[in-house]
């Protein structure tokens, strides 16, 4: 957010102002206390009393001037801001504080009235997500809940076969995988949301880091029947191996539970103008360009028939630690003939 500055003419006028009303009092009291001192002759105490009370009247004129200044250059303002403030620390997001002044000449209460427009804004948007946040775990909670709490009641049937409790078991088992997956999206993303952990770079060869990752997926992959089609140029990047896991260990899930038997799944990296290049495109089932749009949000699944398998945290997760790393992440698909995830990392990027 662009920080403002406040103006510092009307300081500068008040002082200014201040000034030239005590001049004038002094330069008004000279000729006066002249014009007393004739008319009284050597009578000091009529001279005193008269003088007494050319002051009192000046100073009364000045306590009122000041008084009116301030009721409009001070007070008001100061009424709103307190008003305004009143209200966010009750829980009312919506208010909005009207400046009478172009912003090219706001002076410091001007710019004190629109930071609390901006935090007000910013405290409803994250009141907003913090309650479609909160709506979201519920539901996604529920589903894993429901699914180990039924099938509990259904393995308490002594007259289960052998073949039917086994499968019970593995229901139960990927209901709390998936119950172990979402707390554990959640744990991490509450953590990158509020800054509690931070990267620690270092220099990475990412192709040894790519080529090791994917070792770990190749059985999956293998079984599911897909190909798998590597291409990886050595480059190397001052960046966090634990932080990338995060984002390439999504990606590559994605790929393989989106991608049908007999599909593709391709894996790239080079090195363009200085950056690396990271791809993992599949040859799945795709995303329209309405579901491109959200597919980085929190929750969101643009393929609702493969929801059993995930909580719609994983690319929300990706996006953020991508933002921390300082990189860049766009997808590229079209329904029904798959989609590309392609990641730049900046920084310092060599060949080797």
């Amino acid at each position: 957010m662009k920080k403002r500055k406040g103006s510092r003419i009307d300081p500068i006028w008040s002082y200014l102002l201040f000034f030239l009303v005590i001049a004038a009092i002094i330069t008004v009291t000279i000729p006066i206390f002249s014009s007393v001192r004739e008319k009284s002759g050597d009578n000091k105490a009529t001279q005193a009393i008269v003088m007494l009370l050319v002051i009192v009247f000046l100073a009364g004129i000045c306590t009122v001037f000041d008084a009116i200044r301030r009721k409009f250059t001070v007070e008001r303002p100061v009424d709103k801001i307190l008003q305004a403030t009143e209200k966010i620390a009750c829980g009312d997001f919506s208010v909005r504080l009207e400046i009478d002044r172009p912003y090219g000449k706001y002076n410091q209460y001007d710019t004190i009235m629109e930071n609390i427009n901006t935090m007000a804004a910013e405290l409803s948007r994250n009141e907003i997500l913090k309650s479609d946040f909160i709506s979201n775990v519920s539901h996604e909670l529920k589903t894993p809940l429901a699914v180990i709490q039924n099938y509990c009641r259904f393995l308490k049937d002594e007259n289960l076969d052998s073949d039917t409790r086994q499968n019970y078991v593995e229901t139960l088992m990927q209901a709390t995988r998936r119950l172990s997956s979402l707390i554990t999206n959640i744990l991490k993303l509450n953590k990158l949301e509020n800054q509690e952990t931070a990267p620690e770079k270092e220099v990475v060869k990412l192709n040894r880091f790519v080529e090791e990752l994917l070792l770990q997926y190749v059985d999956l992959i293998d079984a599911k029947g897909i190909d798998l089609e590597v291409d990886l140029q050595e480059v190397k990047s001052v960046t966090s191996e634990s932080y990338l896991e995060i984002v390439l260990a999504n990606l590559l899930s994605n790929a393989i539970k989106f991608t049908p038997s007999g599909g593709k799944i391709s894996v790239t990296l080079k090195n363009e103008k200085g950056r690396a290049v990271l791809s993992v495109a599949d040859t799945g089932c795709g995303i329209d360009s309405e579901t491109g749009k959200h597919i980085f949000d929190k929750f969101y699944q643009g393929d609702t028939s493969h929801s059993q398998e995930g909580n719609g945290l994983g690319l929300a997760l990706v996006k953020k630690v991508i933002d921390i790393l300082g990189g860049e992440i766009r997808v590229e698909s079209e329904l029904g003939k798959g989609s590309a995830f392609i990641l730049t990392l900046s920084g310092e990027i060599n060949e080797e």
